[in-house]
């Protein structure tokens, strides 16, 4: 099968186009055909790497994976060949107390597609049967390879982590990104009020059609001096932070007495400055949360499929121009999902 690969960390010159061995399929898991499979931050994070990461090379990127059931092991039920799928990226044992209790994330041996284990920069993917899920009807493959990691990541923060309730105000960074863009429709759904922070005025006019009530472009303001503008001074209830180090400080500024700030990435960095002065005197509660649980999708889809949350497409090039695509990500020239075609 053709497949992007890498065959060691480094700069987008390590990701090469070529042949692999046709994965074979085993007891309990499910042969998919990628029709389509959408770029995430992480992607660049593991190609370049970091200290603790270790992976069998040559490596395949790339979390969020939509296609067609090809063939299914020994044991396979609920999946059949033919089936249009959208594929959860989490994997874990299925056996311990965490995944028992629907709280997968937790268990010692989860891993991501893409990430720990090989992923869909690929014409063909093997997941556990657990793994694939119904592909909305409504949406094209391209659509569905949207959906996973972001919509995922942002309702395990908002709902499960943040507990964010209607009538509290929600701050959410960096709008343009992927994840971004699908909290900003799920705290809208919630029914809070939506500020959303982004780097141009064509973004942030993106971000109100989505759902956001107020956008802040912090290219050119202060979004901690419009926060407190927008909220009387008061602050918001939550802070949804994937920035990291550029915005972290300020994020924590702008919460209000009993304020949660709920963080799911570190792009900018991971070594920000917390004062905690800020963070006992005024009760702020700061959570981490990472993914979300394989039956947090099962709503997060049936709510795509009837119209209430839409994934966020930029643009669809063929795989073989994974490098471009990820050059885009880091130039930060896009608006939602870049996806890729084998």
């Amino acid at each position: 099968m053709k497949a992007v690969t890498m065959h060691q960390h480094g700069g987008l010159e390590v990701l090469r186009l070529e042949s692999l061995p046709d994965p074979e399929v085993g007891a309990g898991q499910v042969l998919v055909r990628v029709r389509a499979v959408a770029l995430n931050h992480l992607d660049i994070f593991v190609r370049q790497g970091w200290p603790g990461l270790r992976l069998s090379f040559p490596h395949v990127l790339g979390a969020d994976v939509a296609g067609v059931v090809e063939s299914v092991g020994p044991g396979v039920t609920g999946a059949v060949e033919g089936d249009e799928v959208v594929v959860n990226p989490g994997i874990s044992c299925g056996r311990c107390r965490a995944c028992l209790s629907g709280d997968d994330p937790m268990c010692s041996g989860y891993s991501v597609l893409g990430e720990h284990v090989p992923g869909g920069y690929a014409e063909h993917l093997i997941v556990p049967m657990q793994n694939v899920l119904r592909k909305p009807k409504n949406l094209s493959f391209d659509e569905a390879a949207c959906v996973p990691v972001v919509f995922l990541t942002a309702w395990h923060a908002l709902v499960s982590r943040a507990g964010a309730r209607v009538g509290e105000t929600v701050l959410i960074h960096a709008a343009g990104s992927g994840v971004g863009s699908a909290a900003i429709q799920i705290a809208r759904l919630i029914g809070a009020t939506v500020i959303a922070t982004a780097g141009s005025d064509a973004k942030c006019e993106r971000a109100l059609a989505l759902g956001a009530h107020h956008a802040v472009n912090y290219a050119r303001q202060d979004f901690k001096k419009e926060v407190r503008r927008i909220t009387a001074r008061r602050g918001v209830d939550v802070v949804f932070e994937h920035v990291g180090k550029a915005t972290w400080e300020k994020s924590l500024l702008v919460l209000a007495r009993g304020g949660r700030l709920v963080t799911v990435g570190a792009t900018t960095g991971h070594d920000p400055v917390t004062d905690l002065r800020h963070v006992f005197y005024r009760s702020l509660s700061i959570l981490g949360s990472t993914m979300g649980s394989k039956g947090e999708l099962f709503q997060v889809l049936s709510l795509v499929e009837t119209g209430k949350l839409a994934p966020v497409l930029d643009r669809v090039l063929p795989l073989a121009e994974a490098a471009a695509a990820q050059k885009l990500m880091e130039d930060r020239t896009l608006f939602g999902k870049i996806v890729l075609n084998p």
